[in-house]
């Protein structure tokens, strides 16, 4: 069995090689991002109850997964079950660069507009994550890391081969 919680902030890789793990290792995906938000204008936190509600679903439906996201109060409901995690611990710089090169993700954005139209915020937020001391902060994140007891990788640098895979 093999259930895999990948995090981070923003634009560090966690989507990536989420799919990679997804695609290689036929695990079931699930990016966090889908089920933390509602469907508003500004969007706005799903209450953690309905959230944990599907995450039970997913994980119940699924034996083996990744999970991936940044948000530290879902994923400590995930940790119980998790064979393993993976903490992309990338400079924030480098997260900023990704975010710029980042393809279209039309599981997030109606287009590739909408998705560019959203940056400079994106940007701001990557560049707050050491300062914030919320479920989405290199602090919570840390913490994550620091007290899971089973394996865990940290990755300071984009995985650029199978080879540097956890």
């Amino acid at each position: 069995m093999r259930r895999v919680i990948i995090f981070g902030n923003s634009a560090s890789g966690k989507s990536t090689l989420a799919k990679n793990f997804s695609d290689t290792d036929e695990l079931a995906h699930l990016d966090l991002d889908t089920l933390a938000w509602q469907p508003t204008s500004p969007p706005t936190r799903r209450l953690i109850a309905e959230s944990a509600r599907d995450i039970g679903a997913f994980t119940t439906a699924n034996v083996n997964w990744v999970i991936e996201g940044c948000y530290a109060d879902l994923i400590n409901i995930l940790l119980p079950q998790a064979s393993e995690i993976i903490f992309m611990d990338l400079p924030v710089e480098l997260c900023i660069s990704n975010a710029r090169q980042r393809p279209w993700e039309p599981h997030k954005y109606a287009s590739k507009a909408a998705q560019d139209a959203n940056l400079a915020m994106l940007i701001d937020w990557i560049s707050q994550y050491e300062a914030r001391d919320d479920e989405f902060s290199y602090r919570s994140h840390t913490s994550l890391y620091e007290n899971f007891q089973r394996k865990k990788t940290s990755y300071v640098s984009n995985p650029t081969t199978a080879t540097d895979l956890a």
